[in-house]
């Protein structure tokens, strides 16, 4: 199991930071209820050290691979209650939500997701790997929608 993570800070409405991101990864040789745990561990470890005012999430995408989608839930369930045990409210966008904020454009693709993640942080590069990228332009999003609804 791979899941990303982003931790953005807002300096003005419009200048944003990346403090930190990366990925959560765990071995599929383990068992499944050992993989969850560590991401929980992981996640909430990460919340403690950052404090957070909120945490964003991607709503759940159905694709073709049930499997995928499955373990996709194992980890968003704990990824949810690691927020509510650390009392931290979570924001859940779709992915043309997310797509819209960063990029303007609903049907973006990931490349152009990807590049307007690096051009609004004023990164050298996109974030690295993809998994990491996504969960940065899904904080990136909600802090841009939050400003604009402020």
């Amino acid at each position: 199991m791979v899941t990303g993570y982003g931790v953005i800070e807002s300096l003005s409405a419009s200048q944003y930071l990346l403090r930190e991101c990366g990925v959560f990864r765990t071995s599929s040789q383990q068992l499944l209820g050992v993989r969850v745990r560590e991401i929980y561990d992981e996640v909430r470890s990460t919340i403690e050290q950052f404090q957070p005012d909120v945490l964003a999430v991607e709503d759940v995408f159905v694709g073709k691979n049930a499997r995928s989608a499955l373990m996709l839930g194992h980890a968003r369930g704990v990824i949810l209650l690691a927020a509510e045990v650390c009392d931290v409210p979570v924001a859940q966008y779709s992915p043309k939500e997310i797509k819209k904020a960063v990029v303007g454009n609903g049907n973006a693709t990931k490349d152009q997701v990807a590049f307007m993640v690096q051009k609004r942080l004023n990164l050298k590069e996109p974030p690295s790997p993809s998994d990491a990228s996504d969960a940065v332009a899904v904080a990136l999003s909600h802090t841009i929608l939050s400003n604009f609804n402020d």
